[in-house]
């Protein structure tokens, strides 16, 4: 089978980058080297081309109200402009993803809308899984990112570059919030979506664009000497920052007590939502296994399938990060 290809492969060509299957997409691993890029996230900025992941609208009248059995945080904690993570639970709640919900507020007669940005490998698991459960006709559920492509600036000068990249200020933007609209000297017919979303632990933005704008953007940041990045690189400042990987940290057989994700579950709202009975049980009797960090001694590295011991007891090999005891 084919693999997808996002709207900026060419600029992987041209870069000489090396190149791997994600989760059925043709995306680099490394540019210039893992460790350049990792450093350069460090020190200044570097951005990733994340076009592989998941962009989901909801659209209709209170859009919330349909949406929020899917989800244990309060979706009503945050409005137009502002984004929440969370996660995508199933019956028995199990996380199917990991996620960041936007709320574009209303965007005209009356009809709200709603993104959420979620993991590539998890994009059709997570649509079917609404879809099939939203029971409401009035209520609408489309890719929202059709063919553009969706850029990750991430580090200490991100905002900087932004900025100079659209001739405007987003200082009264605050973290994790998020802007639709158009920069006429880019385009004058094209909305941008942004979000001050710092998922490597630094300042960072999230760039929804067409392929034409996001061609430019490329080729302003190459200009300022800016690093692209690869999927390694995300997974070190991932890794390094404490951050969540779906498939390694967190799956449908985890809850988010186990995974250390407790902070999203709201329990005290009293909303109805998938697997609450199970988390409601959990968090009354304790849980069994939960999301450990290791420190390894040296320049080992642990690697998938490394026995874990705590004393001379076996634990479980690592591959999903999660220790029982």
């Amino acid at each position: 089978m084919d693999l997808l290809k996002s709207p900026l492969y060419s600029k992987y060509v041209d870069s000489n980058a090396k190149l791997v299957n994600f989760a059925g997409w043709e995306m680099p691993i490394s540019f210039s080297g893992l460790i350049k890029e990792h450093e350069s996230v460090r020190s200044t900025a570097g951005f990733f081309d994340i076009s592989h992941m998941g962009v989901i609208s909801i659209k209709g009248i209170n859009p919330k109200d349909y949406i929020q059995k899917f989800f244990p945080s309060n979706l009503y904690s945050f409005s137009k402009g502002q984004g929440l993570y969370t996660v995508l639970l199933n019956e028995k709640g199990g996380i199917i993803d990991d996620l960041i919900i936007y709320d574009l507020g209303i965007q005209e007669d009356d009809i709200s809308e709603i993104l959420l940005i979620v993991n590539a490998s998890r994009y059709k698991v997570d649509f079917r899984w609404i879809k099939n459960n939203l029971n409401a006709n009035e209520i609408s559920i489309t890719n929202f990112k059709k063919d553009k492509a969706l850029l990750a600036l991430q580090g200490g000068n991100s905002f900087n570059l932004f900025e100079e990249w659209i001739k405007a200020s987003i200082s009264y933007i605050p973290n994790f919030g998020c802007e639709y609209k158009i920069f006429e000297h880019i385009s004058a017919k094209e909305k941008i979506f942004f979000s001050k979303t710092g998922y490597t632990g630094e300042n960072g933005l999230e760039i929804l664009l067409s392929k034409k704008a996001a061609i430019n953007l490329w080729d302003f940041l190459i200009s300022k000497n800016i690093s692209p990045c690869g999927l390694g690189a995300r997974d070190t400042l991932r890794l390094e920052a404490g951050m969540h990987l779906y498939g390694q940290d967190i799956n449908e057989e985890t809850s988010p007590y186990e995974a250390g994700l407790g902070w999203l579950v709201n329990l005290e709202n009293n909303h109805e939502f998938f697997g609450r009975s199970f988390l409601e049980e959990q968090s009354r009797l304790g849980i069994q296994k939960k999301l450990v960090g290791l420190s390894i001694e040296g320049k080992a590295i642990g690697r998938k399938g490394c026995e874990v011991f705590k004393g001379e007891k076996n634990l479980v090999p690592l591959q999903s990060y999660l220790a029982s005891f």
